[in-house]
């Protein structure tokens, strides 16, 4: 492949925003050419609701392109948007698309990973006896977070959704499949496992969507669900799409939290990062077994190469840097996140003030959909920056409780930890969660690894590199936290009034 073409276009759409990152990965460094971030309104129609506008969510991915294509050619002029070799893809990944298969016009507002309302199918699905089947077969709990039951809710609530199903004209999927039909002009209908696994309906073991899950869950069989290729390979090419040339080909797709996993180059058995985002997700690389979790996690698909899948824990905590966005948006605590480290500096939480940041339900190791958030320890001389304190240390306290269970399921201690996210500039944040978890934390030159790492199995996906070893070397290390002078009895008093703090929240829940 010439120079000039080793150029990846990688697409990141997350919860709040889409990023557009152009790398140039002709030297032996990575280059980042332009970057742009476009934020899109998220949606609240009932308590415990989250939707998402697909047509939002296009025109962001539209302007945050264009963007780092201007500013790729506005710093580079030798780049011009023709040179570039293929394009990644990365994405939150439990949200559910319905829409047209053919039109890629949406059927109805896109049903968010935060969203709880699905939490009574659920229960349903447990009472009927098939909790185990769908953990023996996928890996995850029934939990309101997963696909699945969003499927069943609108099969049972919106009558055109239904009606385009069974009539095949609908489809439902993932935001990759959704971003990849609209990008080839409705022309690819594809997943990947990684994307797969989150679903509720894919058999991780055997890599196909189980009728035995889809009956179970309602739908009328497999018709409705993408095709499933490798996570670095041929996935279509850009039709008709006004911001980009055509014929472009995307060949590399990974889920948000496997993508991040990539961009670490977290390649070997029991690697892990931990990614501070909206919410918190730990994930450590199995290898090519599938093992099963006795500790509250998740086994998920990592990726999938050449037909063979690489297996992963993860622990997700569900709200991370939405704390802090709440303390700002809701409360009006803090002018920008930012501020939350110079605040928190002048103040110390645990252990007598805590937020337990359950604002929509607590994930693992809890699987709790019905807690709530709530600060725990308040008096008259509670202060704004002990507040903010017990966000951060909120944070670290959750990622603490996924590093407990994965050392339980993983039977022997963690030795570092890589992080990455928005949250991880926060070095305030870096510095509790070594101290608290007694690991080092090791943060990345580029903390935007989750755009990295799909921009990584493009490359792998178009020939610019054969195999995972070529990758290792690119990742670059920041800044390593080593856990501080703090005596072992004050962490042991801090975490145990943490455990008091989350126990509280679930007794509450169930008043």
């Amino acid at each position: 492949m010439p120079m000039q073409d080793k150029i990846i276009l990688a697409i990141d759409q997350g919860t709040t925003g889409s990023t557009a990152l152009i790398v140039d990965f002709s030297g032996a460094e990575a280059v980042i050419l332009g970057r742009s971030t476009i934020e899109f309104p998220q949606h609240f129609p009932k308590a415990g609701w989250v939707e998402h506008d697909l047509n939002e969510i296009w025109e962001s991915i539209a302007s945050a392109t264009t963007r780092a294509l201007e500013a790729a050619s506005a710093t580079h002029v030798a780049f011009d948007p023709s040179r570039i070799a293929a394009i990644g893809i990365t994405n939150q990944r439990e949200t559910l698309c319905a829409y047209d298969r053919k039109s890629c016009s949406p059927l109805t507002r896109a049903i968010v990973w935060q969203c709880r309302r699905t939490a009574n199918i659920c229960e349903r699905l447990k009472g009927e006896g098939l909790e185990a089947t769908f953990r023996d077969r996928t890996g995850l709990v029934l939990d309101p977070y997963f696909s699945g039951t969003k499927m069943t809710w609108l099969l049972e609530n919106e009558t055109n959704v239904k009606s385009a199903i069974r009539g095949g004209r609908g489809v439902f999927g993932t935001i990759d499949t959704f971003l990849v039909s609209r990008l080839s002009g409705g022309e690819a209908f594809v997943t990947e496992p990684s994307n797969a696994s989150r679903t509720l309906v894919f058999d991780i073991e055997h890599g196909t969507f189980d009728p035995t899950l889809t009956e179970a869950l309602g739908l009328p069989d497999t018709n409705c669900l993408a095709e499933i290729r490798d996570s670095a390979g041929m996935f279509g090419v850009t039709k008709d799409v006004d911001f980009l040339p055509d014929g472009i080909p995307i060949t590399g797709i990974l889920g948000d939290q496997q993508a991040a996993l990539a961009g670490q180059t977290c390649f070997g058995t029991g690697e892990a990062k931990c990614t501070y985002g909206t919410g918190a997700f730990l994930l450590v690389n199995q290898g090519n077994r599938k093992l099963a979790s006795h500790a509250g996690l998740l086994t998920t698909v990592a990726w999938s190469l050449d037909g063979r899948y690489t297996y992963a824990f993860e622990g997700s905590s569900f709200i991370a840097g939405a704390a802090l966005q709440f303390l700002r948006d809701q409360l009006g605590l803090l002018e920008s996140a930012p501020d939350s480290e110079t605040m928190a500096s002048q103040a110390a939480a645990a252990p007598e003030v805590y937020y337990v940041p359950a604002l929509v339900g607590l994930g693992a190791p809890y699987w709790d959909p019905a807690a709530r958030g709530a600060f725990l320890g308040l008096t008259r001389g509670t202060t704004r920056e002990q507040i903010v304190r017990a966000a951060l240390e909120g944070m670290a306290f959750q990622v603490c409780d996924l590093i407990e269970s994965m050392e339980k399921d993983l039977s022997e201690p963690m030795t570092i930890l890589r992080v990455d996210g928005g949250a991880a500039a926060n070095n305030l944040l870096m510095q509790i969660q070594a101290d608290y978890s007694g690991l080092p934390v090791d943060r990345p030159a580029n903390l935007e690894t989750t755009a990295f790492g799909a921009a990584l199995f493009a490359a792998l996906g178009c020939g610019i590199y054969s195999d995972l070893d070529e990758l290792r070397g690119i990742r670059r290390s920041e800044r390593q936290f080593n856990p501080g002078p703090t005596p072992a009895d004050d962490v042991a008093v801090a975490k145990a009034g943490w455990k008091r703090a989350v126990e509280a929240v679930q007794l509450f829940a169930r008043a």
